[in-house]
C-alpha cells in the first residue's frame, strides 16, 4: 500500500521521525519495523502514521518534508479533514521517495 509521511529533514539531508524517537536517522529503501518508545508528553505510539495523501493542515512544513512510501500491517484511522483526513497506522514502513 502506498501512503505519505511527514519527517523532519536535516540540513545534511538525512530523515528522521518528527517527534518520537527523532535522533534516529532513516533510511530510504529499507523496511524500518515500527517500534514503541515511550515519550514524554506524548501517547504511547506503537506505528507508523501515515496519511492518504501528503497533507496534515495541523502540522508545520518547517524543515519537513514529505515522502511516498510503502506501508505493510496497517489498518486505517478516520481523522478530521483539518488533520489529513484518512490516516494509515503501519507496523512496517518503507520510504521510496
Amino acid at each position: 500500500m502506498i501512503a505519505y509521511k511527514l519527517f523532519r529533514q536535516l540540513k545534511s539531508g538525512e530523515i528522521t521521525s518528527l517527534f518520537i524517537n527523532k535522533n534516529e536517522r532513516l533510511r530510504v529503501g529499507k523496511w524500518i519495523e515500527a517500534k514503541c518508545y515511550e515519550t514524554k508528553g506524548f501517547k504511547k505510539r506503537p506505528f507508523w502514521h501515515c496519511t492518504e495523501k501528503p497533507s496534515a493542515p495541523h502540522l508545520t512544513e518547517k524543515n519537513r518534508v514529505w515522502k511516498r512510501v510503502e506501508i505493510d500491517e496497517y489498518f486505517e484511522l478516520k481523522r478530521p479533514n483539518n488533520q489529513g483526513g484518512k490516516w494509515y497506522l503501519a507496523k512496517f514502513l518503507k520510504i521510496i521517495e
